[in-house]
């Protein structure tokens, strides 16, 4: 039977009740992963740890408490390390999987025998029962491959891969943001099959805040330093890397009602108000 092991790092800055929710849709999985590893990523608040306690009982969890904030790759590379699933599904500490995730996923990767499956996602600015926008990536290998190039082609919060192909590509890096691009880059570079599915099994939490943090200074200075690596993996050409930073690092120069008009009309798709019930197939 395929082990699946789901990854969560947490932070203090994630609000404790958007963390008691992502840890009650995992504790709701129709398919139920069968090792949780949350990674405490620095000191957490007494809400965060009541969270833990009152969802996390019910789950087979493993802890991975690191003494200091150490960002995103660190946090993720810890849990894949500590992780002992054949598969891992990845999920962010204040976003909502669907109940059908992790079932759907085990189901479509064996049926693809792909190495990495991401999905589409709706996100979400307020309340996570009514999305405003859906994300979808390209389909196949191929597109995945062409995509990769540009952006990021695999929705992290979606992303489930076989562990030992992560950990063969070297794992995350000890980078803050786009992380999880960089190690995707690698697995490809490597060989590894990758595939999307149409359907969105993830809520994701969207908003100003998001774009915000994604529109920085230190955010282009990433940038660059991707763009960097990009090319050294042979991703992208020294012509592509530079059209990259053009592109990327305007696009994260807008002002604000630009960056989200932007971000609706060329990264995901808005949808009509509605209800999550009623979102269309």
């Amino acid at each position: 039977m395929t082990r699946v092991s789901l990854v969560v790092p947490v932070h203090a800055g994630i609000a404790p009740n958007h963390w008691r929710a992502a840890l009650e849709s995992v504790r709701a999985q129709t398919r139920p992963a069968d090792e949780v590893v949350v990674v405490e990523d620095g000191p957490l608040t007494d809400d965060h740890h009541a969270a833990l306690a009152d969802v996390g009982a019910e789950l087979p969890l493993v802890r991975v408490v690191l003494p200091r904030n150490r960002g995103a790759g660190v946090a993720n590379q810890a849990g894949l390390e500590a992780a002992t699933g054949e598969w891992i599904a990845k999920a962010d500490a204040d976003d909502v999987s669907l109940p059908q995730r992790i079932g759907t996923q085990v189901e479509a990767a064996e049926r693809l025998g792909v190495d990495l499956l991401g999905a589409a996602m709706w996100e979400f600015d307020i309340e996570p029962e009514h999305p405003q926008r859906l994300r979808a990536n390209p389909p196949d290998h191929v597109a995945i491959a062409r995509r990769m190039r540009l952006n990021n082609p695999i929705n992290h919060s979606t992303a489930f891969y076989r562990r030992e192909v992560a950990l063969a590509a070297g794992g995350y890096p000890r980078l803050r943001l786009m992380q999880d691009y960089d190690l995707f880059a690698r697995m490809l570079v490597a060989g590894a099959r990758m595939a999307n599915l149409p359907e969105p099994l993830v809520l994701f939490r969207a908003g100003d805040g998001m774009r915000r943090r994604r529109a920085t200074t230190g955010f282009l200075r990433r940038e660059v330093d991707l763009q960097r690596r990009l090319l050294s993996y042979g991703v992208v050409g020294r012509a592509g890397a530079t059209r990259n930073l053009v592109v990327r690092g305007g696009f994260r120069l807008l002002p604000q009602p630009a960056l989200r008009l932007t971000y609706d009309r060329v990264l995901s798709r808005r949808l009509e108000p509605r209800a999550l019930g009623g979102r269309p197939s």
